[in-house]
Formats: C-alpha cells, structure tokens, sequence
C-alpha cells in the first residue's frame, strides 16, 4: 500500500489496493513463468498500483509494449496482453499471437488477454474474425477504472475522452465516466449534492442515475453507510477551454510543460545533477536522468503547488537547515550523538531529495530564461488581460515563419481566439495560408479539428470571455506569486475558470449568485439532491469533501488552485480531484489532432 495516498478524508489507498488484489487474482489463474504485453497506454498507470517488483512475485519474467512487431522470443508458460478495448490493438494482438505461434518451439505456452476495466463485444468479435479466439485461452476483465496518484487525485488516464465526445460523438466515454463515479460511490458511499456544468457534464450524471435504477437488486451493493464525499462538482473540459492552453507557472506544472509528468515521473537532462568532475567526463552512459516525483517526497509535496517564482528562496531556506543538521557534530553528549546518528539516514535522504529537486529548479531556469518563452509567456497575458488581442498576431506569425514546433504555435492562436470570442476574418485566414505553407497538410487537418471542436473560429456575437473575465475576476494583475492571496499566481495573474467556479459553488452553497455568468458558458447547468437512505446521518460541523471531476481532462495548475483553495483559514472545503486525464496545454491538443 502507498503511503502516500492515505492522509486525506478519502482514503484513496483502497482503490489502489482492489485494484492490485484482481491483477494478482488475475496473475494467479495463470500457473508458471509469464510475459506481460502492454498497451502501452497502461503501462505507466498500472504502475502505480503494481509495481514490476511486486508482479515478479507472480512469475512475471519480462514485459514488453503492445506493437505490430513479433514479439522477443521468450520461454515462458504464459503470455498475457493487457489492453483497453480498441480495434487496433486487437490487430497487434492478433498479429503478436500468429507470429509468436509460427515460432515458438515450446507448444505448451497459453495466451490470454485482460480487458482495461470492461470486456468489448467489437473487439472479441474481431478477434474471432482473425482465427484468434481458439488460441487465446481465456478473455477476463481487469477491472481497474481509475488510477489513484495522490491522496487528492485520481485520474483514469485516457487521452481522448474530450475528442471522442466532442468531434466523434462518442459516447463510450461518458459511460466509463458514469461507471467511476458509481464505483466512488459503492467505496465511499451516497453522495448528497451534485452541481455540474456543460453537457458532458449532464449527460454522466443522467447515466449514473439510469445505471443505478437499472442495477438488479440481486446485484446492487446496497450504499447505506455515510460518505465521507459529501458533494460532487463535475465540469466539462468544453466549459473552461482557456485555462488548459494558458502556461502553467507552478512548480510542478512547469516540471509538466518542459519536461512532461507522465505517472509521477518525468525525465531531466543529466548535466543538472552531475558534480562537476562527473561533467567533464567524456562520455555518460545516459544523457536523462529519471525521477519520480510524487508526495512520498515531502520536500516536492511542500513545493509542487508554490509559484516558481517562490521556489528558489524556499529551496535555498531549506539547504541551510538541512546544512547546519548535518554540521552540528561538535560538543555533543554520547546521548546527543547516538540520536544524530539514528537520524543521519533520514537527513541524508533529505539532502539528496534537495540536491534532486534544485537541480530540477535549474533545468527549469534554463527554459524560462529563453527569450522565447518570456515571449510567449508576455502574449499570453495579453490576451488574457484582452489589453489588445491582435497585438501579438505579428509574435504568432514569425513563430510559424521560424518553424516553432507546430503545437507551440496552434496554442497560441487558440487561446488568442478564445479570448478573443473567434478570430478576425482577415487574421484567421493569414494565419492558415502561413501554416499551411510551413507546415503543410498536417497543419491543414489540425486546424479543422481544432475547429470542430470550438477552439478556432471566427469572431462574432457577444465577447464572452470579457464578461466573465470581469464578472469573475479571472484576471488579477497586482497579487504577489510569493505569498498570493488569490489562485490567480498558478498562471501569474489568470485564476482557472474551472476553479473559480468551484469557488463559487462551495462558498455560496451553489450556482444562485452565478445565474449572469452561466449563460455565457455552453452547455446545461446541473442542480440534484439525490435521495440517500435514511439511516445516513451527516456530520454538519466537519468540513465538507467535495470531489471535483473534471470531464476531458485536468492540469496540475488546477490541481494546485484548488489545494489552494481548501488551505484558506476562511475554508470549510476539502478538495478531491478526479480526471479523465492529467493533461497541458500541449497534451491537450495532441489529443484533438493526432489520430
């Protein structure tokens, strides 16, 4: 069990331990030697909640990612793929099951698949389809529908939750979403308020009242204990698109910009962490150095949420503690001494977490330091301020001149167009020849996504985001990032939409002081008092656990606002944040415009 998971008033241990109990179950009707093929989707996830170390208890030899390619030749008993239920990865398997089977010598090895969280029809179908379904022995569910990363959040990590609602009207999706939250609620019990924004929003909730009406009453795990959830705000990505695409200024959301957080671990350039004879050595065996940053680190939970700009002083206060433990030897009592020495080991792992997390500071540095980011960075809070919106145009243009990468460029015009409610006739096209020509067709294909799904159009009607700018203070200029007072010093002077309206719901007991700004924002607004059985009774004076979903994906700079939110001396609100996935700004993108 992860320590670090535990500590909070949802005890999110117990999702990772039923989690990891029907993996090993799973393990376990499997006898002998065994290869794990990943998708690789789920390798890092899984991760977290069974770690490689732990599986090899099980006879798990060696494992491999979910390609098209034959897989290693490996003399094991068992070969086990485990895969979300996509129609590609029923080709890889299909295609890794009949090359494997055309080599192997050892004709008593068995294959077997695992669906992530639930069985699909469509995919055993065509695995029939391929001759597969006599070879692979045995088809299980491994039913682990959200992953938990701290004792605050959860996310079931599937990039194209918001593609797959938005552009392909998917709903498979919006049922999976239905389906945590029911499984939320049979953990920790019924939960009594439900707000809620846009239509991804309303259609989960619709789905998990239909569900749990539907439930056979054999079946139905009866909720009749008080939840330590007492709310559950759900927000459409598709209501708040600014915040995602404006930088994260923290310390754990620049780790994500720069360098990219996937599973509580991001890879760093090794010069950074070297002395300086390791520097001048001629060759390093690796030139990245992986870390694994989550609040088992206590140093990186005290710092992960701070602005960067607040980082360095803290880090330096931290050095001349942990400096003057480890000096302080002189004139001390055989007593003293024998207590320093039981917690040297504790102060030098400290040391080491410090050396690790400044020299992390520095990698950052370097980046935001560059002109270029300053750049982008001061265009960004032009458009946020809307302090002249078509200033920055010429900036976008000598991007794409330049060749910048392609998403670099494509988040800037969304957020210039967002903020701007849609572009100008006469920029909008100027911008799409000049991608175009740069770029070519990839950037053709990329901007009709990004327009199917509302992040580049043309400007027209009522200029929303002035409005709610206003009306919600989104924008505060003169607040300090070191000792802020507001969530606005995650993006230096921008408060998150998203968190701004959980502000509002939690302190004012709902959306009744939000009626103006509510028809700005697309899609229907969710008020519901579910019955929940007589025999629970609420504590009124404990703070309240409201658990905040986010549909489409969430940043670490939300995270941290709304952390920020819960430690206010005036708050009664403890935050729990559950995602589709943990995503940036680029992220983001990505996941519209890749196939």
């Amino acid at each position: 069990m992860s320590s670090h998971l535990q500590g909070g008033r949802v005890d999110l241990s117990l999702i990772e331990t039923l989690a990891r109990d029907d993996l090993i179950q799973l393990l376990q009707k499997c006898p002998g030697s065994k290869t794990i093929v990943w998708d690789s989707a789920l390798a890092g996830p899984v991760g977290l909640i069974a770690k490689y170390v732990l599986l090899k208890e099980y006879q798990v030899k060696k494992m491999y990612p979910l390609r098209p390619t034959p897989l290693p030749e490996t003399d094991v008993d068992h070969i086990i793929f485990i895969s979300r239920p996509k129609l590609h990865l029923m080709e890889y398997i299909a295609k890794n099951v009949h090359d494997d089977n055309r080599n192997k010598h050892n004709s008593k090895k068995q294959y077997h698949l695992f669906f992530v969280p639930k069985k699909s029809l469509l995919c055993v179908d065509a695995l029939k389809q391929k001759g597969m379904l006599g070879n692979i022995i045995f088809i299980e569910e491994f039913k682990c529908q959200i992953f938990p990363f701290e004792s605050d959040v959860m996310s079931m990590e599937i990039a194209e939750v918001f593609k797959e609602y938005v552009i392909e009207n998917d709903p498979t999706y919006i049922y999976q979403t239905a389906q945590v939250i029911i499984f939320i609620e049979k953990l920790y019990g019924s939960i009594s308020r439900v707000w809620g924004k846009g239509t991804a929003a309303k259609q989960v909730w619709d789905l998990v009242k239909r569900l749990q009406r539907e439930q056979d009453a054999s079946e139905e795990i009866k909720i009749n204990k008080r939840s330590c959830i007492d709310q559950i705000l759900l927000i459409d990505r598709s209501v708040d698109l600014i915040t995602p695409l404006a930088t994260q200024l923290t310390y754990e959301g620049l780790i994500d910009e720069i360098f990219g957080l996937d599973n509580s671990a991001a890879h760093f350039p090794i010069h950074n962490f070297l002395s300086t004879d390791e520097r001048n050595t001629e060759s390093l065996k690796e030139d990245k150095k992986l870390l694994i940053l989550d609040s088992s680190n206590k140093l990186f939970a005290e710092i992960r949420d701070k602005s960067f700009n607040a980082v360095p002083a803290y880090l330096s206060k931290q050095a001349k503690i942990i400096s003057t433990q480890v000096e302080l030897t002189q004139d001390k009592t055989v007593q003293e001494m024998k207590l320093y020495v039981q917690r040297l080991p504790q102060i030098l792992a400290n040391k080491k977490q410090l050396a690790n997390l400044t020299a992390i500071a520095e990698c950052i540095k370097e980046h935001t330091d560059r002109t270029n980011f300053f750049d982008t960075l001061k265009a960004e809070q032009e458009f946020l301020s809307c302090y002249e919106v078509d200033k920055s145009s010429p900036y976008i243009e000598e991007l794409i001149a330049q060749g910048k990468p392609l998403m670099q460029v494509l988040r800037l015009m969304c957020l210039q167009c967002i903020c701007s409610s849609g572009l100008k006739p006469k920029v909008m096209e100027s911008y799409k020849r000049e991608l175009v020509q740069v770029y070519g067709l990839e950037a053709l294909i990329a901007i009709t996504k990004l327009e199917k799904v509302g992040l580049l159009k043309l400007q027209s009607g009522t200029r929303q985001y002035t409005v709610l700018r206003k009306t919600l203070r989104l924008v505060i200029e003169d607040t300090s990032e070191i000792n802020p007072t507001d969530i606005c010093y995650v993006h230096s002077i921008y408060a998150p939409l998203s968190v701004r309206l959980a502000e509002h719901v939690t302190k004012n007991g709902g959306w009744k002081q939000l009626h103006d700004v509510l028809g700005l924002l697309p899609g229907p607004t969710l008020d519901d008092s579910p019955e929940v059985p007589s025999n629970v009774v609420q504590n009124m004076d404990a703070p309240k656990v409201v658990l905040v979903f986010f549909i489409g994906g969430c940043t670490f700079a939300e995270i941290s606002a709304l952390r920020f939110l819960s430690q206010q001396e005036d708050s009664n609100v403890e935050f729990v944040i559950a995602t589709t996935k943990l995503i940036n700004g680029t992220t983001f993108l990505k996941s519209i415009i890749e196939s």
